[in-house]
């Protein structure tokens, strides 16, 4: 998915400043403007700031990536009836609570009287409503800032997962690749020339993305960037397309899946859904910030729709044979081949996007604590230690369905559910929040940490487990030769 945080920075020093950058702040710069207050929700100027249009165009991009792919194999872990139901309720609450940040950070921005707050600050902010919290409230934006780093970071493990194992699976067909894309019997790509380990492909990737990240400014990425959204929104049409139009008999797909595979599915769906770090940046650059409820609904609407509907179609389509991404069950012709690496160049492009949140946080600290002379030898390091690192824990679980929904369950249920709810109760508190409302956050919450917790779980177990049978695999092909 290609979501970003929200989060500033001011070189204060400190790892987990007050203000850390974003996608949105690197591509995307805000504009001057007076303090909310004084603005009424509409900069002066008239100009300055992202048009409507601008805003959905942002709000769709941040939501659309790869967790949308690997959402066929979620329906199949809930089932072809409860998972598209339980797309549309967990949609419905992702909203809700986007909905809720948004709210509290104009509360809270009006009542310290500054122009918009970042995720981090309306945590840190929220908390000082509380006295018994007061005093620990920076740990509020720390928290949240270190999920944001997590959720960046994993993404980045995902892409070389991604990347690797969709690289691998066309130059394994290359040979037998042809302009026939008639469905195969496995509706699968048919491996016909077996290549290295899928972990060999990350190491191979490794330098690729390790020159991408020494970029130094993102806004030279810029054009790239549009490039690889036009070839993954015309890759994304093809995907439908193919999966429409091959279609099986669905009847004997189970309605409700197992109750131990449930977890895996919050995870990835949870995965898919967390945009919630996109929404204040893109309401705070907005040119008329009280149209940002419409542009919300509106985008939040099309992207539930989209994941419903392809996770639908694609487990339809490919069954029980439905891989981690649903591109790995494209035909091996070569126009759908050609699908996967047009997806592969946007991901990689992606990287750098999704990296400069952590790099940004990390990075400027260490920095300040060296002579001039010696900044961008320790930056350029830096960066190179943490793609390097992104990719360990990429080699360590090269399973990139599990490390979606491992990722989704750690990072994005703490970000998209548990904490708005809570943001809520802890900023209205004084202000009369009727049972019923805090009723409600409680129950979001409760099953954003259940789905935490859970989907965690499992997803840590089924790690090992196919770990231990891949060790298995191998050794027992050791002892026949």
């Amino acid at each position: 998915m290609m979501a970003s945080s929200d989060v500033d920075i001011r070189g204060e020093g400190s790892l987990f400043s007050d203000q850390n950058p974003s996608e949105m702040d690197a591509l995307c710069p805000s504009p001057p403007g007076p303090s909310r207050p004084q603005r009424h929700y509409e900069r002066i100027g008239g100009r300055a700031g992202t048009s409507f249009c601008q805003t959905l165009i942002h709000l769709l991009k941040g939501n659309l990536g790869t967790g949308l792919l690997g959402l066929p194999l979620a329906v199949k872990n809930a089932g072809l009836v409860l998972g598209p139901v339980s797309l549309l309720v967990m949609g419905v609450i992702a909203v809700h609570c986007m909905r809720l940040l948004v709210k509290c950070s104009h509360h809270l921005s009006v009542k310290i009287n500054r122009p918009s707050l970042t995720y981090g600050e309306a945590a840190q902010y929220g908390m000082e409503n509380v006295s018994w919290l007061r005093r620990h409230s920076q740990w509020g934006r720390r928290t949240v800032n270190l999920f944001l780093i997590i959720t960046q970071l994993g993404f980045c493990c995902v892409y070389f997962v991604f990347l690797s194992d969709n690289v691998k699976q066309v130059v394994e067909a290359a040979n037998a690749t042809t302009f026939n894309c008639q469905i195969n019997n496995t509706n699968q790509t048919q491996v016909l020339v077996p290549s290295f380990d899928s972990r060999i492909y990350m190491l191979f990737f490794l330098p690729a993305f390790i020159l991408l990240v020494f970029t130094p400014n993102l806004k030279y990425l810029a054009p790239l960037s549009l490039v690889a959204n036009l070839v993954m929104t015309a890759s994304l049409v093809l995907i439908y397309f193919y999966s429409l139009t091959n279609i099986t008999d669905p009847s004997d797909l189970p309605k409700v899946g197992r109750a131990k595979d449930y977890p895996l599915f919050f995870g990835t769906a949870i995965f898919a859904f967390e945009g919630i770090g996109v929404v204040l940046p893109l309401e705070n650059k907005m040119q008329r910030p009280q149209s940002f409820s419409v542009v919300l609904y509106l985008g939040m609407g099309i992207v539930t729709f989209l994941y419903i509907s392809l996770g639908t179609i694609g487990y339809m389509c490919f069954g029980e044979h439905i891989g981690g991404s649903i591109t790995l069950n494209l035909p091996n012709c070569w126009t759908y081949q050609a699908v996967k690496l047009l997806y592969c160049f946007g991901i990689f492009i992606t990287f750098a996007l999704q990296f400069y949140v952590p790099a940004e946080i990390l990075i400027p600290p260490v920095v300040a604590r060296v002579s001039e002379r010696w900044e961008l030898t320790v930056d350029l390091l830096l960066r190179t230690l943490l793609v390097i690192f992104t990719c360990a824990l990429a080699i360590l679980v090269p399973e990139l369905d599990l490390v979606i929904s491992l990722v989704g369950s750690i990072s994005s249920s703490f970000l998209a559910l548990i904490f708005p709810p809570i943001l809520q109760i802890i900023t209205f508190h004084n202000e009369g929040l009727s049972p019923i409302v805090t009723a409600r956050n409680v129950v979001i919450s409760l099953i954003g940490s259940v789905g935490f917790l859970t989907g965690t779980y499992i997803a840590i177990t089924e790690i090992f487990a196919r770990n231990a049978v891949k060790h298995e695999e191998t050794f027992s092909a050791y002892m026949v030769q």
